[in-house]
């Protein structure tokens, strides 16, 4: 009896050791395989270059609405300071500076997300989801009808997402996946209206927020996390406080 519990337990152990891991099973869609295949050997000479190890352990998104730019940050461990790697173009824009409230409004959200989904599939060549509606959201926007499907995806296109070009995506889509396949379960990606530090946005921002106190006050809250990254290169710790305003510790 002991003899064939062992036995069975050994069988139970292959079988989890034999579980393929993340990126295997992304390798199993063509649109990640011709990706790994023509991007990956580009991806690791241009990490080399810029002295980083590749693949990336961590990786953080952030986004500029009106500055139309996606940065890729990355690390190859939790005690370092994340390094810049690359900058996007966002190539199509919809709604205005705002967070989104309600679905159909065509606004881009602004706060603070992680990436919830990876479609190598999507309709947009490939996509990875955001979390919106987060909790603030879920506190701040429409109840019934919030909106939802947000991504960053492909094709140039957008009603309310963040799209950059095909061959942009499958880099991003490759370091993303790199990342989770390395434990990274929660990419960070946050959406802000402005490069804040940039005085021609900052002057757009003041003419829009003008008459705007509850935008305003929303909009420098998430300043701080923006503020503190520029500052240590680390992530600060965020939270939602009972009225869905985001705290930064």
């Amino acid at each position: 009896m002991k003899r064939v519990v062992v036995c069975i337990l050994i069988l139970l152990s292959g079988q989890l050791l034999a579980q393929p891991s993340f990126l295997e099973m992304q390798r199993n869609y063509p649109r990640v395989a011709f990706a790994l295949k023509t991007k990956e050997d580009t991806l690791r000479k241009q990490f080399e270059q810029q002295h980083l190890q590749f693949p990336p352990q961590q990786v953080y998104i952030r986004s500029f609405k009106y500055d139309s730019q996606l940065e890729v940050w990355v690390r190859s461990t939790p005690q370092e300071s994340f390094k810049l790697f690359k900058t996007y173009k966002i190539c199509a824009l919809s709604g205005a500076l705002g967070p989104k409230r309600i679905e159909g409004d065509y606004q881009v959200p602004e706060g603070f997300y992680y990436i919830n989904m990876f479609n190598p599939r999507s309709t947009y060549h490939m996509s990875l989801g955001l979390n919106y509606p987060n909790i603030s959201d879920q506190l701040l926007s429409d109840s019934l009808k919030p909106g939802g499907d947000i991504y960053i995806h492909g094709n140039c296109i957008t009603v309310g997402c963040i799209p950059i070009m095909d061959n942009q995506i499958e880099e991003l889509y490759l370091l993303a996946s790199y990342a989770k396949n390395n434990g990274e379960d929660f990419i960070p990606v946050h959406v802000f209206p402005i490069r804040f530090n940039n005085p021609k946005s900052f002057e757009y921002f003041t003419k829009v927020a003008k008459d705007d106190t509850d935008y305003k006050r929303f909009a420098f809250r998430i300043k701080e996390a923006y503020d503190y990254f520029e500052q240590y290169h680390r992530l600060p710790i965020i939270s939602v406080n009972k009225k869905g305003e985001y705290v930064i510790l």
